[in-house]
């Protein structure tokens, strides 16, 4: 593309690239800027002398991670989380949108689509609350196992129930949500496809098997790509308002840790070469799925 090309376009959709200034200008204050403060990875950062100034110690930080006592620990519970959710919570608003596509009753359609997204904009503070109290000894999920003859226990003491507490309460927030561009993807199939195959005798779950499914593989495609990019990034905020010392062993992620490391115990350096190796192994995923998805299929991200 010339010079004029360039300058041809930005005339024509000049208002386009106005409304899209903000959004580039986040990206680089927020997302690309910092990038340049990743080199304290591999230094012995000191806030007094800055960054610059700060004296090189190579992968010293890289090393000390890979030896310690906890990285096995941490890998483990970071993919087991990660694909917990994927295999569980990947399909979830899938399958709901699929079954939100067969109901014909307008009205029931539009409750349950708005009951589905509610859990979505609740805070994740008043979500981990919540769940708190409903695992409780004295909560409402125990009163309901004594109820049926059990026993009452608190949950979230148990390590054992950990990745499960998570990974359901993580489809509950988000799988109405996560419906809609399923839904909106599904309205964008030729309505003739379905005449035809109700022509042809094809019953409603054939139709679904045979168009409506077929019609939404790009999208489930992207949106998977996107989703093995960031296995290895379990967010920190709900693991740390959830975990305790009892379920360190099952809940404890790299994500948690480089926040102890790195804003209670202030090891900045040490901090920003794991989120630095977290990131990078991410890449790779990212990137190979995506090499894997463009030789299998005609869909891929790039």
């Amino acid at each position: 593309m010339t010079r004029a090309q360039i300058k041809t376009d930005i005339i024509r959709n000049k208002y386009i690239y106005i409304m899209a200034l903000p959004v580039i200008a986040y990206y680089i204050i927020f997302h690309y800027m910092p990038m340049y403060g990743a080199i304290i990875a591999f230094k012995e950062f000191n806030p007094a002398l800055g960054i610059i100034r700060s004296p090189w110690v190579g992968f010293k930080h890289f090393k000390s991670f890979f030896e310690g006592v906890y990285f096995w620990r941490l890998i483990r519970n970071t993919l087991l989380i990660s694909i917990y959710s994927l295999v569980w919570g990947f399909p979830a608003p899938i399958i709901l949108a699929l079954l939100l596509n067969e109901v014909k009753n307008n009205y029931f359609k539009r409750t349950v689509q708005t009951i589905s997204y509610l859990p979505h904009f609740i805070s994740l503070v008043v979500v981990c609350g919540i769940i708190k109290d409903f695992t409780s000894t004295d909560g409402v999920i125990n009163d309901i196992i004594e109820l049926l003859g059990g026993e009452r226990t608190n949950f979230l003491m148990k390590p054992e129930w950990f990745r499960p507490i998570y990974v359901g309460s993580g489809i509950w927030q988000e799988v109405g949500w996560g419906s809609i561009i399923y839904l909106a993807a599904i309205t964008n199939i030729d309505p003739e496809l379905y005449e035809a195959a109700t022509i042809d005798g094809a019953s409603r779950w054939k139709q679904t098997w045979h168009i409506t499914l077929p019609g939404i593989v790009p999208t489930i495609v992207i949106l998977l790509i996107l989703r093995l990019g960031g296995l290895m990034s379990v967010g920190f905020e709900k693991i740390i308002l959830l975990y305790n010392s009892a379920t360190m062993e099952t809940a404890d992620v790299i994500s948690s840790y480089v926040y102890r490391r790195g804003l209670l115990d202030f090891d900045y350096s040490f901090s920003a070469a794991v989120g630095l190796f977290n990131s990078v192994i991410n890449l790779i995923l990212i990137t190979s799925a995506n090499k894997f998805s463009r030789k299998i299929s005609e869909t891929s991200l790039w």
